[in-house]
């Protein structure tokens, strides 16, 4: 006999749907998976024997050939333990069959006929509910994930038995509710402030310019200076994600497995923070069936790289492509994937080996040599991609003893919003525009006109710092969020003169 489940399956980050075909024929008792299986589905076969045995059910000794559809796309992960268990139950008579039509069914099975989470249920949901399905059965764990879905009823079960009894309509399964408003008003609970940070009032102020425009940065400084405490509190001040960056970061988290149980929505911005020693496939993303990496888990909030002369330089250099584009594209033999990588690069790095290039309270031991040597690392085209360098000195004691109230977070994030706002309003009729760090040049001399006063601005500073094309643009997309944040619709001497002050590293040397 023959019986067919409907089950889904990820890749990259959406969703597709997959007929899993049950055929029980007389033969040599046998149980074969067809379809491209890989990995967890060649080994769910084992799974699923184990545990309708363990449940009370009986495994049909004829030859069973389970075909995953369409059987040109590699399948892999154990969400199809549960439709394939389905399958063979309606196959042989066991459970009733008319209820599995405009049903979706994934899960994993354990030995005992427990449900266990699987990856990507929320993109499973979204492809369930465009495909016009009526419901979708799926662990008790991912039930919250999966029901911010709106338009296709969710429901979870604890195991194998109780989707029988479903099924068989002699019990139900509870529904999943979510109540996105609610989901939507989550934030972080400011476990880091500004109002923390003493002193650093231009490092602030870059942050605000940097998070208003979307802008890329670089803190520059000796240790102890609050490089990294200031990068921290960066995601803080970013504005609120809308349902659908929300609904994008929650399918990332979904796929790599990243999403905390319990959680249905991440709708906080991801601050991500590799250590030095990451490889280029871990900051990408990599693997035979490529996963996303670092720059996609980052998306939509701020990827954090301490250190940045330490990383090794290919790794440094994959970044270039992503930091243009927003995107990632991975080829592999078999498959290429596209992940989003729109993120915010916050980078820190130290002045010299030993940290304390240019300090006046602390005596520097590298020669101009070590110096130029340490900067390199960083490659020119690298430092252009980053809108903003800064240099953070030490913190006198006056401002760490002081009982002055610093300003927070919820304060600049408050302008920082204005700001945005501003530049959806600007950007309505160009979708694919979020920030003034997403300009084109098109755009730039459209929204970026220069008065005589400040071209002649510009072009003494591009001779003096000797700046590339691309940098000059960088100092035009600041410039306009600089406005942006005043209030101001052209540009005047004061920001553009603000914007080149956030050029302090150029090509590898240190501006004073």
């Amino acid at each position: 006999m023959l019986a067919r489940v409907r089950s889904a399956a990820v890749l990259g980050i959406e969703a597709y749907l997959v007929d899993v075909e049950a055929d029980i024929t007389n033969g040599l008792p046998s149980f074969s998976t067809v379809g491209l299986p890989q990995g967890a589905v060649k080994e769910g076969r084992e799974r699923v024997g184990a545990a309708l045995v363990n449940a009370g059910f009986t495994l049909p000794l004829k030859r069973i050939t389970i075909n995953l559809a369409p059987a040109d796309i590699r399948k892999d992960g154990s969400a199809f333990d549960l439709p394939i268990a389905i399958g063979l139950l309606a196959a042989s008579g066991q459970i009733e069959a008319d209820r599995l039509d405009d049903l979706v069914i994934l899960g994993e099975l354990g030995l005992e006929g427990d449900l266990r989470p699987v990856r990507g249920a929320l993109p499973m949901a979204l492809a369930a509910r465009a495909a016009g399905c009526r419901a979708i059965i799926l662990p008790k764990p991912n039930l919250s994930e999966a029901a911010v879905v709106e338009g296709v009823e969710v429901l979870g079960a604890h195991s194998l038995p109780e989707v029988c009894r479903y099924l068989n309509g002699e019990a139900g399964l509870p529904r999943g509710h979510a109540d996105l408003s609610a989901l939507m008003a989550e934030r972080t609970n400011d476990i880091v402030d500004f109002s923390d940070v003493r002193g650093q009032a231009a490092a602030k102020r870059a942050l605000e310019v940097a998070a208003a425009g979307s802008h890329n940065i670089l803190l520059i400084g000796p240790p102890g200076a609050g490089k990294t405490m200031l990068a921290r509190r960066l995601p803080g001040i970013l504005p609120a994600m809308d349902l659908d960056e929300a609904l994008e970061t929650t399918k990332i988290q979904s796929v790599a497995g990243l999403l905390p149980p319990g959680r249905s929505l991440s709708a906080v911005r991801p601050f991500r923070a590799p250590h030095h020693t990451v490889s280029d496939a871990g900051l990408i993303g990599g693997g035979s069936c490529p996963r996303p990496g670092e720059v996609s888990l980052a998306h939509g909030g701020v990827l954090f790289l301490d250190e940045l002369p330490e990383f090794r330089k290919n790794v440094l250099e994959v970044l270039r492509q992503p930091m243009e584009d927003g995107i990632v594209t991975l080829s592999r033999a078999a498959i290429s994937l596209t992940y989003p990588a729109r993120f915010m690069l916050a980078a820190a790095m130290n002045p010299c080996p030993c940290g304390f290039f240019g300090d006046e309270s602390h005596p520097c031991h590298c020669g101009p040599v070590v110096v130029e040597r340490y900067l390199a690392r960083v490659s020119g085209p690298l430092l252009d991609r980053i809108d903003i360098h800064l240099s953070v000195p030490a913190v006198p004691y006056r401002d760490l003893g002081g009982d002055s109230t610093e300003e927070p977070s919820a304060d600049i994030r408050r302008r920082v919003e204005g700001a945005r706002a501003r530049q959806r309003e600007r950007f309505r009729d160009h979708p694919g525009l979020h920030a003034n760090a997403h300009m084109s040049p098109r755009e730039l001399r459209r929204w970026c006109r220069l008065s005589e006063t400040v071209e002649a601005i510009l072009r003494t500073a591009i001779t003096r710092l000797g700046l590339s094309a691309r940098a000059y643009h960088r100092v035009l997309k600041i410039s306009r969020t600089i406005a942006d944040l005043a209030g101001e619709s052209d540009l005047s001497p004061a920001h553009v003169s603000e914007a080149i002050q956030y050029r302090s590293l150029d090509r590898g040397r240190v501006v004073a």
